[in-house]
């Protein structure tokens, strides 16, 4: 076991502070990466906070990593030191269930997950990016593709939560030339998914109930802007969409959104607020045939499609880097939607005092 410096919640009303984390001595499939930098999820601030009910304390998050191969361990064939190289949200999984034999270790009953989870071997707590190292399981473990440059690399932590979330159901659902996608939300999420569905060729529509991000989103790749508040906006667009990504992550009224779908339309759901959203018309579904599903993250193999389209198409997240010390001003931010669109810490900041 090695100690390694990190930020962590202690409780779930106290801030964020100065914490050192075990890592386990490297196994014959491990890496041993020197995080550079972690992407601040809203998933962090949930799990912070405990805010799902289920968060062991101490509590390191984040699961948006990059970093650089600082040693292998003996049977590890694909990495080698001074590889630069990320980590998201899974850590490992039970590699034998149908979902794992699918590459979709997301869905594994026992995935491990990056923080807050049991790690099988060290029956401890996993702890995640908001340190300095982490070891990791080489099948868990990306590769960066050199077309990234160097400055490149701290907009490359979100996609590894907030890109795959989105680029996973736009692919499942088959996104492409002759669809028309509506995005509920410009955070996080939002911003990356109007971004790859752009790049995916489709027809992308923004919902957003603030006036002042119309512009933004255009810039991103939008081709129109819907004000959700606006009902004759609203009326407008109805039934003109093949498919609705939702992301964001505050409890709502979804039956406005699924009036903006053709028939057969899907709407799937890839934020996961605190509280559950008030339960949908059942007329707003079966009259249209439309369906309401949900989506998380992505599996291993998918995840490193995603990169590979990403750099591909010049995408990366728009972000504001921040050192560890200011995490929980970050945090307070975060709930006020203060942010275009991912805080992403420079984890060198752990060394200062």
């Amino acid at each position: 076991m090695s100690k390694v410096n990190a930020y962590a919640a202690m409780e779930a009303t106290t801030p964020l502070e100065s914490f050192q984390v075990e890592r386990r001595e490297l196994l014959p499939s491990d890496v041993l990466i020197d995080i550079l930098y972690c992407g601040v999820c809203h998933t962090d601030l949930h799990t912070a906070r405990n805010e799902w009910h289920s968060t062991t304390y101490p509590c390191v998050p984040g699961h948006e990593i990059v970093g650089r191969v600082a040693k292998v361990g003996k049977d590890v064939k694909s990495l080698k030191p001074q590889d630069v190289v990320a980590v998201g949200c899974l850590v490992d999984s039970c590699r034998n269930c149908p979902s794992c034999k699918e590459n979709l270790e997301q869905y594994c009953d026992k995935a491990v997950l990056t923080y807050n989870s049991l790690d099988p071997r060290t029956k401890k707590i996993t702890y995640g990016g908001y340190s300095t190292q982490i070891v990791v399981d080489e099948k868990f473990v990306l590769h960066v593709p050199k077309a990234f440059k160097e400055s490149d690399l701290a907009k490359v932590a979100p996609l590894l939560c907030a890109g795959i979330t989105t680029y996973s159901p736009l692919k499942h659902w088959k996104v492409g030339n002759e669809s028309r996608v509506g995005v509920v939300g410009l955070g996080g999420l939002g911003h990356m998914a109007i971004k790859i569905a752009h790049a995916m060729g489709a027809y992308v529509v923004l919902y957003t109930t603030s006036p002042g991000k119309v512009e933004d989103a255009k810039r991103l790749g939008a081709d129109e802007v819907v004000l959700s508040k606006n009902d004759d906006e609203m009326q407008k667009h109805a039934e003109t969409l093949d498919f609705l990504i939702n992301t964001v992550a505050v409890s709502h009224n979804l039956d406005p959104y699924l009036t903006q779908l053709k028939r057969d339309g899907v709407m799937c759901l890839v934020g996961a607020p605190e509280h559950p959203h008030p339960s949908p018309s059942v007329s707003g579904l079966i009259f249209k045939r439309r369906s309401l599903a949900g989506s998380l993250i992505g599996g291993i193999k998918e995840t490193q499609e995603m990169l590979d389209f990403c750099a591909a198409h010049g995408i990366t997240s728009d972000i504001e880097i921040i050192p560890i010390q200011k995490i929980n001003e970050a945090y307070e931010r975060l709930l006020k939607s203060d942010v275009k669109y991912r805080f992403v810490i420079d984890i060198a900041s752990l060394a200062q005092k």
